[in-house]
């Protein structure tokens, strides 16, 4: 259901204790990494033999497992070259283990100077071990100039680009150019991605990416578990199945919560949202001036009107408040609005019992606004945020919360105790206990509002049908983001509208499951 995603520093751990303690040497390690780059390449590419092969090693581990490819393409024929950044005599340990290999089996190399002017020999393909995961800060001029040149090479068609372990010149942990990096058509990656890598940033840097066993045993990595994960389809199979048995009162009976004037389409998708994903009933609770307008002409959908007139006033909420239990999940937020009578509404609402609850929208607003409210909330309630309402919850620009998406998430989860949904291209899921789920999709297709009215509503109904918090977090997330990409098929240049993306729901399980 979930892959590892270790940061830069986990990876070099995980390659320590395997090392250190399980006493597989470091030479065996790199041999396996530049053999199984070496098939990925073919995989890839194509026969080599007789192709010209141009490869780039820097001084660390990278060019370790450049010198290894090296040795091996040579002997499948193929015409190879060498650039190497350090002198011969700069390399150490594993790395230089392998140079002395590839010399004595007569591989050409040369020492790769700093000069004014980069250039590179034509080449039908050219590899990439120049930087590895363990870069941080920002590329020298050389090797700006050589990831330049190498880039040119690429866009030309001139050669084919493949980046060893990460394109040079990309965070490992961010997925960020620091400031240019390495595009290439094809990554291999070692054990597990690198976190940066499957970020929505990394993707015009890495191509088609390729994760590659190296040998790292599963004990190390139960043992050190990294602090994220990549959702993977399997979570799909964690929605519960249909029974010959089951009826719409064993499927869940989800409560959604909002609605003001001119924003009463917000609370109707979700309600449309959660029948879509397998609720049973779904009765969307709104101020009663407005509950035909909520309805929008859907006879399956049921509303609840509460009070007299068009807002959350007090006899609204005194109505709502006593028949909260019976109800399995709560969907708080949708087209809310921001006035007193919802700041009101939500402070009456944390005071009752709730239902496992999904905050939403205007809900947040409340909730950012009055930080006093925060410590009512219920454990393991599920937050959907999108990067501007995080802004407002940790009192930060969209563009501080987008720049450090993961830490973000994570810190807030952790110290409210909720499950956090930042949503965007690879939402990201902060879980209380410190890890943090990130979705591989992106999907324009998403970019249409109403769009996370639909994810409340999935997610809502999901808890409704038992599954916990964290599955229904991560499920509806991973439901949400194929429900796009799926679209995308019918709308290349988008257009769909919200009520596409629910309907695409049920189309999505018929071919993932089915």
């Amino acid at each position: 259901m979930f892959s590892p995603l270790p940061t830069p520093f986990e990876m070099a751990g995980w390659d320590s204790v395997t090392i250190n303690e399980i006493g597989i040497r470091g030479e065996i390690l790199m041999e396996n990494a530049g053999r199984e780059a070496v098939f990925t390449l073919l995989d890839e590419y194509g026969e080599v033999a007789g192709k010209s092969i141009l490869i780039i090693s820097g001084s660390g581990n990278n060019g370790g497992d450049g010198f290894v490819m090296g040795r091996l393409l040579a002997d499948m024929g193929a015409e190879v070259l060498i650039l190497h950044t350090a002198p011969k005599n700069g390399y150490k340990g594993d790395a230089a283990y392998h140079m002395k290999i590839a010399s004595r089996m007569g591989v050409a190399m040369k020492f790769f100077r700093q000069t004014s002017t980069v250039t590179l020999p034509d080449s039908d393909i050219i590899i990439d071990g120049l930087l590895g995961t363990g870069f941080q800060g920002e590329l020298r001029q050389f090797a700006m100039d050589i990831v330049s040149e190498i880039n040119k090479a690429g866009a030309s068609g001139r050669s084919f680009i493949f980046s060893v372990d990460v394109p040079s010149g990309l965070n490992g942990l961010t997925g960020r150019p620091q400031p240019i990096a390495v595009k290439a058509h094809a990554t291999v990656t070692f054990e597990n991605a690198k976190v940066g890598l499957i970020l929505p940033e990394a993707a015009d840097y890495t191509g088609r990416l390729i994760v590659a066993p190296i040998g790292i045993p599963a004990e190390v990595k139960a043992k050190h578990s990294p602090a994220n994960f990549l959702i993977r389809n399997e979570v799909l199979e964690n929605i519960p199945r249909p029974t010959p048995a089951m009826h719409k009162g064993t499927s869940g009976h989800v409560l959604l919560i909002g609605a003001s004037k001119g924003l009463t389409g917000a609370l109707h998708l979700a309600g449309l949202s959660a029948m879509r994903a397998g609720a049973g009933y779904a009765t969307m609770a709104c101020p009663a001036g407005l509950a035909s307008e909520v309805k929008g002409g859907r006879p399956e959908l049921m509303t609840m009107g509460l009070g007299s007139g068009e807002t959350w006033d007090e006899q609204a909420i005194a109505e709502l408040l006593p028949i909260l239990n019976r109800y399995e999940s709560v969907v708080i937020g949708p087209g809310l609005g921001r006035d007193e009578g919802a700041h009101r509404l939500i402070a009456e609402l944390l005071d009752a019992d709730l239902p496992p609850s999904v905050f939403d929208a205007d809900a947040l607003y409340v909730l950012a606004r009055d930080s006093h409210l925060m410590q009512k909330i219920p454990r393991n309630s599920i937050f959907t945020p999108h990067p501007g309402e995080m802004g407002r919850l940790v009192k930060k620009t969209i563009s501080e919360v987008e720049e450090n998406r993961l830490e973000t998430a994570r810190k807030y989860a952790v110290s409210k105790q909720v499950y956090l949904v930042l949503k965007g291209a690879g939402t990201v899921i902060g879980c209380p206990d410190g890890r943090t789920l990130i979705s591989p999709l992106a999907a324009p297709n998403l970019a249409a509002a109403g769009s996370g009215d639909i994810l409340a509503g999935i997610t809502g109904a999901l808890l409704a049908r038992s599954l916990s918090p964290m599955q229904s977090a991560c499920i509806g997330v991973y439901w949400h983001g194929l429900a796009g990409l799926y679209l995308n098929e019918e709308f290349p240049y988008r257009g769909n509208i919200a009520t596409e993306i629910a309907d695409m729901l049920p189309v999505v399980l018929k071919e993932e499951l089915c």
